[in-house]
């Protein structure tokens, strides 16, 4: 089986077959990081360039060793050190690398829709690395390969996204990924961070954290981006801790086994407690490890990858 596209744009509309195509292929490639030689030929020759318009730590390294990993030839572009300094488009700046001879491209833009406009100007696969408020699909996919990882399974799980939901990329991309493959999902946060209508996406919308987690598999707390709150949107950052933060006393509502993800990076005391982030059902840094196998799979298939990979 092959994905339907040579790009990975974002989840609404991928199939339950494709996204768990994905994740079967991520499978051995966790294995390979685990080895003591953890490059594998299977990319030698395909040139991916990393074109990133937005600052990235976890993503951006990500990638680039999901890549290195796979041997294949990494370029790493930065906004900040190229031409569009000088005024140059978007266009006009990645026609130009695409002349160079790549393959993949691989973009982060502060801007909704841009991963979607570069394959209108580009040959190569497109690759979304989270584009404005849109979608992350990535993240979603590494969070779908934990839970999968530790439940054995996605369907029937409850699962509840808290925070910032109508500025998150994060938010969208889980709602499609965990809806698709059976998942329960429910959102919380403040009205103001909330987007209208959400519940149209097939999902519960609460305003009262308690009640949210009432009897919840899964929490994933999203980052209170603090530039938010400086525009209006939220009274004070001490008021939505007490409302919505996730301490210890309120994981008391959760179900047996349940776990907390957090896809970073984390303000500490204000989403979150030091205590839950680094407590033992935190689930936070195997998300990152299972990032890069995510990424090696979703790289491989989209060069034309099928089959076992050994």
């Amino acid at each position: 089986m092959k994905l339907r596209s040579k790009h990975l744009l974002g989840l609404e509309g991928m199939t339950k077959e494709e996204i768990t195509l994905i994740l079967d292929t991520a499978e051995p490639f966790k294995e390979i990081l685990e080895r003591p030689i953890r490059i594998v030929p299977t990319l030698r020759g395909v040139t991916v360039v990393n074109l990133f318009y937005e600052p990235s730590t976890r993503t951006r390294i990500s990638f680039e060793l999901a890549e290195k990993r796979l041997s294949a030839e990494v370029i790493s572009f930065s906004a900040t050190t190229s031409s569009v300094k000088k005024g140059e488009t978007l266009k006009d700046t990645v026609r130009n690398i695409e002349a160079m001879k790549i393959d993949m491209v691989v973009v982060r833009h502060q801007c909704s829709g841009v991963p979607y406009f570069l394959t209108q100007c580009l040959d190569s696969s497109i690759i979304n690395a989270g584009d404005g408020a849109h979608e992350h699909p990535t993240q979603a996919l590494l969070d779908l390969f934990t839970i999968r990882e530790k439940y054995k399974k996605i369907r029937g799980l409850k699962v509840v996204i808290v925070g910032d939901i109508k500025y998150s990329r994060v938010a969208r991309s889980d709602i499609w990924g965990f809806t698709t493959m059976g998942a329960k999902v429910a959102v919380c946060g403040p009205t103001t961070l909330l987007p209208y209508e959400i519940e149209k996406m097939g999902i519960e919308v609460h305003h009262d954290v308690d009640e949210a987690l009432e009897g919840a598999d899964v929490v994933n707390v999203l980052r209170i981006q603090l530039e938010r709150q400086k525009g209006g949107f939220l009274p004070s950052l001490r008021e939505y801790t007490n409302k919505f933060g996730i301490n210890v006393d309120r994981l008391k509502r959760l179900n047996e086994n349940f776990t907390i993800m957090h896809p970073g990076p984390i303000n500490r005391g204000v989403e979150i407690t030091p205590e839950v982030a680094d407590g033992p059902y935190s689930v936070i840094l195997n998300q990152v490890t299972n990032g890069v196998a995510i990424r090696m799979a979703v790289l491989y298939l989209l060069s034309g990858g099928e089959g076992k990979v050994e």
